[in-house]
């Protein structure tokens, strides 16, 4: 099985290819197009802004081959918001494979809740193959100010503010805005899942 990480200036590849070494998987970064769309699986990361990631996409013409990728995608925390439609950071046009919308949290006063969420946080309403032995409730690792509201495509849901989508499916693709391979077990479970499929 080939496995791919798709390279763009956007950080935390390492971390991932760490979580799939500890599942025996290599995986190969890359922006070359060949490669990206000749992968058995796709994991499409990201830290960062999206306005920068997207402009870089689209420079290496990166946008459209993610877009029409047709095996499995596993987009993770800047990598699933870009697969949305639209996003406030920056006024960001996105990939447009999820018809959502990526908005900033505001937090009322007199919640003290802080932005960006860094640390952990449970997520529910788990219905997704990614999610297969995956307890509910499960705590996963999030770092975030940004977040994809609520939609068809949900698949997991977190409450941060507002309840808000911890995962989204359509297709071949699969998203979540934590970050699984900092999410202990279970986070290597969903990896695992997604490798699997």
């Amino acid at each position: 099985m080939k496995t791919v990480i798709i390279k763009y200036n956007a950080g935390n590849i390492r971390s991932v290819q760490f979580a799939l070494e500890r599942l025996g998987v290599n995986g190969t970064v890359t922006d070359d197009h060949e490669e990206i769309m000749s992968a058995d699986k796709v994991i499409f990361p990201g830290v960062g802004e999206a306005s920068t990631a997207m402009q870089y996409l689209k420079e290496r013409k990166l946008d459209a081959v993610i877009a029409g990728l047709k095996q499995p995608v596993l987009g993770i925390c800047l990598g699933m918001q870009l697969l949305c439609k639209y996003s406030e950071e920056n006024d960001t046009k996105c990939l447009g494979v999820f018809d959502v919308d990526v908005k900033r949290f505001q937090s009322p006063v007199e919640n003290l809740l802080k932005i960006p969420q860094i640390g952990w946080n449970n997520i529910t309403g788990l219905h997704s193959v990614v999610f297969e032995h995956v307890p509910e409730n499960s705590y996963m690792y999030f770092v975030h100010s940004y977040y994809a509201a609520l939609g068809a495509d949900t698949v997991a849901i977190t409450n941060y503010v507002i309840n808000y989508s911890a995962a989204l499916q359509k297709d071949n693709f699969y998203a979540v805005q934590f970050h699984p391979e900092k999410s202990a077990v279970a986070g290597a479970r969903i990896i695992e899942n997604f490798l699997n499929l």
